[in-house]
């Protein structure tokens, strides 16, 4: 039992929250209600995490010699040795191959674009995490291929500017990460190139340019697809507040008010990275600044009361 909560732990359950993006499509689409619809987005969602979970195993396996000299990697169970390699090997091929088997059985294309994640992400682990610039690429390209997964799950469009908010807001993530990572190694003096070789090719203030300048993109690309969304008809939702409201006052474009939401959230999480350093895990961020988590739960219900309750 030691030896299973150890692995359950290797497979990080806590980074399953990077998934909820398989859920975009399905919410922009208008079937977010659909009892059939979100069974098939669920279950695309557990397929996600057992993958993610046997690549972040892979990771360990593969950085074994590289995590014991991170100042807090050295911790994790692969590192320390109390996961014998050959187990965490199992729980690999285990958890990939199983996923991939069930994401076979439930749709072509979504199998497509769960190899291909796969396969990106075992380059990545082996080859582009040491490439500066293509490290950060193909991080953004899982969330991307995790957002047409949830749409080939239930066979519906994807919006080309929410996807290019996704690519925005996963790099603005990834180039923060390594901003803190940075930050974090050369505050305790470690040797930067021993922990992560792609850090030496980094400058503190080149990091600072990409920082700012996915921020930007984030909040613009998605003020684009707000305003270039589908215009929304009362007819057929539940409240018919529109039928209520003098013409002067009628707007199609109700989305746009999510806008300073996300403008906000891009700001909060810039003030965590720059003042507080707490960029290195992003779903640790997500998951315990109070303001971050108010400001997405705020976002979510916004959305979803504009799209299907106006």
């Amino acid at each position: 039992m030691d030896q299973l909560s150890l692995v359950v732990k290797s497979a990080r359950p806590a980074q399953w929250v990077k998934n909820v993006t398989v859920f975009a499509p399905i919410v922009f689409s208008g079937f977010l209600f659909s009892e059939g619809a979100l069974l098939k987005v669920i279950w695309a969602f557990v397929l996600f995490c057992l993958m993610s979970s046997g690549i972040y195993i892979f990771n360990d396996i593969v950085d074994v010699k590289r995590d014991r000299e991170h100042p807090f990697k050295k911790n994790r169970p692969i590192a320390s040795g109390r996961v014998p390699i050959e187990i965490a090997v199992f729980a690999w091929l285990l958890l990939c191959l199983t996923s991939l088997a069930l994401g076979y059985l439930t749709s072509s294309f979504f199998f497509v674009s769960m190899l291909a994640y796969f396969l990106l992400n075992i380059a990545y682990s082996l080859w582009f995490k040491e490439i500066p610039i293509v490290d950060v690429f193909v991080i953004a390209a899982g969330f991307v291929l995790r957002v047409y997964a949830g749409g080939f799950v239930i066979n519906v469009h994807m919006d080309v500017w929410f996807l290019l908010t996704v690519v925005s807001a996963s790099l603005f993530l990834a180039v923060g990460k390594r901003r803190s990572e940075m930050t974090l190694l050369s505050g305790l003096g470690r040797d930067i190139k021993r922990s992560r070789t792609t850090l030496i090719h980094y400058t503190p203030d080149l990091l600072d340019a990409y920082t700012s300048m996915f921020a930007n993109t984030t909040w613009l690309t998605y003020a684009l697809f707000s305003f270039l969304h589908p215009t929304f008809k009362p007819e057929g939702k539940v409240l018919t507040l529109f039928a209520l409201l003098p013409r002067t006052l009628i707007v199609d474009k109700w989305l746009m008010i999510t806008v300073p939401v996300v403008i906000f959230g891009v700001m909060r999480y810039m003030q965590l990275i720059y003042e507080k350093n707490q960029g290195e895990s992003p779903h640790k961020v997500l998951m315990s600044d109070k303001t971050i988590m108010g400001t997405v739960l705020l976002w979510g219900v916004m959305v979803v009361v504009i799209l299907y309750m106006l």
